[in-house]
This record gives C-alpha cells, sequence and structure tokens, in this order.
C-alpha cells in the first residue's frame, strides 16, 4: 500500500498532488484512507484473527471449523469462510494436515528403460518404432486410438481403435506382433 508513502513525503513537504502523479494514485482514495486509515472490517479481522491466533495456540491440531468453533465460542461471531480465510493468509495449519512438497506430489522413478537413447532418427525400415496413444472426443464419447509409427518412412505401420484406453489397446495393433522387438539392438 502506497499510502503510508504519500503520508510521510507529504510531512517532509512534497505535496501530495505530485506524489499521486508520481506514483500514479488517485487523491480521493488517498484522502478516504487519511480519514480512516482501518477500516471497520479489517479493525473486525484483526480482532477474530487474533482470537483464532489464541485457539490455535492452545489447540493446534484443530482444523479452522474447530478453530471457528472455539472463536464463536469467546464471543465473536465469523463464518466458518472468514476464518478460513484468516488460517490461510497466515499458514495456520492443523499440525495433522498433510505434508506437501514443492508441488504436492515427487517425481518417481522413469516408467520405463530408454532404449532407444534419446536418438530418433533410423536408418533402414523397421529399425525403429515409436508408440503414441491419442484420445479423441467424439459424439459418443471418447475415442482412443493407437498408432506405431517407423522413424525411416514416418509412416504409420499398425493401429488400434477402442473406446478405454488400456494396455490391451497398444497389444492388438496391426503390427502389434512385431512390437516385442520395440527398441531393441
Amino acid at each position: 500500500m502506497m499510502y503510508p508513502l504519500v503520508r510521510e513525503l507529504a510531512v517532509d513537504g512534497i505535496p501530495v498532488t505530485v506524489t499521486c502523479r508520481v506514483l500514479k494514485l488517485a487523491r480521493q482514495p488517498y484522502y478516504r484512507w487519511l480519514a480512516h486509515p482501518v477500516s471497520d472490517r479489517e479493525l473486525a479481522d484483526a480482532y477474530v484473527a487474533n482470537a483464532v491466533f489464541d485457539a490455535h495456540r492452545d489447540d493446534p491440531e484443530f482444523g479452522y471449523r474447530l478453530l471457528a468453533d472455539e472463536v464463536r465460542a469467546a464471543g465473536h461471531t465469523p463464518c466458518d469462510r472468514t476464518v478460513w480465510r484468516i488460517c490461510a493468509a497466515n499458514q495456520w495449519w492443523s499440525v495433522f494436515g498433510k505434508k506437501r512438497g514443492a508441488n504436492g506430489k515427487r517425481p518417481g522413478p522413469p516408467a520405463h528403460d530408454d532404449l532407444v537413447e534419446r536418438q530418433f532418427t533410423a536408418i533402414r525400415a523397421n529399425q525403429l518404432w515409436l508408440t503414441d496413444i491419442t484420445e479423441h472426443p467424439t459424439g459418443e464419447g471418447k475415442l482412443y486410438v493407437c498408432s506405431i509409427k517407423d522413424l525411416c518412412s514416418n509412416r504409420i505401420v499398425g493401429w488400434a481403435i477402442d473406446e478405454r484406453m488400456t494396455k490391451q489397446l497398444a497389444g492388438r495393433t496391426s503390427a502389434g506382433e512385431r512390437m516385442t522387438s520395440f527398441g531393441a539392438k
């Protein structure tokens, strides 16, 4: 919030008009803030936040719903959503909450070995094949297409279609018998 800066510069003798123009602020909201620097809602939220903090300090295992009950028992009247907002803003979580990583998941091991060693070129036909399953929405639901591509000719050498994506879909491609040698050296 830039309004305290405007007030400090005004005390130092810089006109409010000039400061607001430089900071690209409107003067009217500044004067409104100057008359009431703390809104009624902010003051009420501060009292509720103090009560939530006290309840959380007493019972750190409580989630926001039980904290809301404790705050209401202390004489305040916030709804559960308000208590949740205050808890989230201050990162007051239950000690029994889930442990979260940086993005919620940790990477696992690769699903399979890299048999082609990231070399996606082939000199002769049937030396290297790639496969992929693609989802296509239709008027009757989703349709899954599994195709096998020869990297030498860049042609589709086998494909299968099904309404469910299963591991058997890859085995039902017309070149499925030869897929066992996929990536072999």
